[in-house]
């Protein structure tokens, strides 16, 4: 019970630190006229984002200096949002920021429990490795191996590698998350780190949020979406496993959500506009490189919306040499060369050797030739499907059953929804399908969950064409889903459950719930734990709780009905 205790205060605490920046920024932005939710999260994102690169600069510069504006940002953030507050905020802005602030808490609440459901807390790294997935590398402790190099040393020296990982190879925002909350209160076991983690991972939540109300979707639609997303596979899992891959969904769905708002004809002629939209994808870039494969069917998007000012066009582009140019320089001067995601993913080549990415790359398709590419680029869609890890996973789930492992075959069938895009939409693809009969029987409906759907499904498939034609494909440079954007799996997510409602609500609902219950039935129970763990009940009665939590805030729509 203490142990379950200790959780829930470093919850707390993290919730507020990372939450306090945030709110702040909403709040200020709404004193200064904006009242559109998306917008209002999106600034909220944007100033989140902003700290913690912030303070990863401040820290490099010196440890002393960062650790002083680690506290300033705090108390300047409680004192802004103090100030907007007596102020006044109209009521509807605030109960706009409510719900989307709320469900990042408790869903927050709900993976750090259901992770911890078996204990493993004085080990929380290799749990978070092994808890719901077969077992993962060591990645997720790899910003906190940095993070405390420079906590202490700052610019002095070089970093030392994480196994053979430079500091330059992958980017700096969850350490710059990371520094700006140590200050507060740290331990050498990782609990604070992985609670923190969860926190931040799960600011995707707002993201998501932004996008759904800027496609004015209906209540009803818009939380059956969000509950199928937050109780989805890409949501636990690389929640809880806290490598920075959801951290970047967050600013992309926040900038995908700008493009979709009604006042696009209006933003894209705004210079400050422009400059969010830039600072969303840069920070986008600053969690995980990956974030390319959504940003170019993003770029496509905003065109297709309407092409923004000239003004709009040159804001955007000085707020990302701003935000991108410092780090770009550290990857060349700091701890050259900081390419080797570029040469694995690009370029299919795990070595690592004196070639710059370039020439990995084009050496590597030279190689292979055109043959061989388009070979490579066929099993990058084959891959997406994953026919074959499917059948691979039902036979050995099947055996398992036959003798006596029930545990394994969980493990078999949790494998293809890890790697492969349409196996983790699993039965959400009824969705789609719907659309596809009800458009042949001439039913074309005009409403916005209709009309996202639509848009969500070819956005999807532009994406995914991106993700299969620039990962180098083979062995080990696949178009599973780890190696791409997760803003990819949620947003095709979002428009199958989208379509499904559009088609009818109540086979959206059971859809949903049916899926939820799935997924719930795959990752509740602890196979593989820690050993010299066991079942807690407090932390089972909390999960549950913050479930509930999440469950009541995006199904209250369909109570009222």
């Amino acid at each position: 019970m203490e142990v379950n205790l200790e959780l829930l205060a470093l919850w707390a605490l993290h919730l507020l630190l990372t939450g306090l920046p945030a709110a702040a920024a909403a709040l200020l932005a709404a004193r200064a006229g904006l009242r559109s939710v998306p917008l209002l999260l999106s600034a909220a994102l944007a100033g989140s984002g902003g700290t913690a690169i912030l303070c990863f600069w401040l820290f490099y510069a010196d440890p002393t200096i960062g650790e002083t504006a680690s506290f300033f940002f705090v108390f300047a953030s409680a004192g802004a949002i103090f100030w907007c507050w007596r102020q006044g905020i109209e009521r509807s802005v605030l109960r706009g920021l409510a719900t989307p602030f709320a469900l990042w808490g408790l869903a927050a609440a709900f993976v750090l429990f259901l992770g911890f459901i078996h204990g493993g807390n004085s080990e929380p790294l290799v749990t978070a490795s092994i808890r719901f997935s077969h077992q993962l590398p060591s990645d997720n402790d790899i910003p906190r191996f940095f993070a405390d190099y420079f906590y202490f040393h700052g610019h002095q020296g070089t970093p030392p590698p994480f196994g053979d990982w430079l500091s330059s190879d992958r980017p700096p925002l969850q350490v710059g998350y990371v520094l700006s909350q140590r200050p507060f209160g740290w331990d050498d076991s990782g609990l604070h780190y992985e609670v923190l983690g969860v926190i931040v991972q799960q600011l995707w939540i707002l993201g998501l949020w932004a996008l759904l109300c800027a496609a004015r979707l209906t209540p009803r639609t818009r939380g059956l979406v969000a509950f199928a997303a937050i109780v989805s596979d890409v949501a636990i899992v690389h929640a809880f496993f806290v490598w920075p891959k959801l951290i970047a969904a967050s600013f992309l769905l926040a900038a995908l959500a700008l493009v979709l708002s009604e006042d696009w004809p209006r933003l894209r002629q705004r210079p400050w506009a422009g400059a969010l939209f830039a600072a969303l994808c840069a920070l986008a870039f600053l969690a995980h490189g990956s974030s390319a494969f959504f940003i170019v069917p993003l770029l496509v998007a905003a065109i297709w919306r309407g092409v923004p000012s000239w003004s709009w066009v040159a804001v955007g582009i000085a707020v990302g040499i701003v935000l991108l140019a410092p780090w770009s320089a550290y990857q060349r001067y700091g701890d050259p060369p900081g390419d080797r995601l570029i040469k694995w993913q690009l370029g299919g080549s795990l070595e690592i050797d004196e070639r710059g990415a370039l020439e990995t790359i084009v050496d590597s398709y030279r190689e292979a030739g055109p043959g061989g590419t388009a070979e490579n680029k066929r099993g990058n869609l084959t891959q997406m499907v994953g026919a074959g890890d499917v059948d691979r996973a039902v036979d050995g789930a099947v055996d398992q059953i036959g003798e006596g492992n029930p545990g394994k075959a969980v493990i078999a069938l949790r494998v293809p929804r890890f790697y492969d895009l349409l196996p983790f939409l699993g039965l959400l693809l009824l969705g789609p399908l719907a659309m596809a009969v009800a458009w042949l029987r001439g039913r074309r409906p005009r409403d916005p969950d209709w009309t996202f759907a639509v848009f969500g499904i070819a956005f999807s498939a532009i994406a995914c064409l991106v993700w299969a034609l620039l990962m180098f494909g083979g062995p080990d440079s696949k178009a599973v889903i780890h190696q791409g954007s997760l803003a990819v799996p949620l947003m095709a997510l979002c428009s199958c459950v989208a379509g499904a409602c559009a088609v009818d609500r109540r086979f959206g609902l059971g859809l949903v719930l049916a899926n939820v219950a799935l997924v719930l039935l795959l990752y509740v129970p602890a196979v593989g734990p820690v050993p010299g763990t066991s079942y807690s009940i407090a932390a089972t009665f909390l999960a549950a709780l913050a479930l509930t939590g999440v469950a009541f805030l995006t199904l209250r729509p369909l109570l009222r009905a």
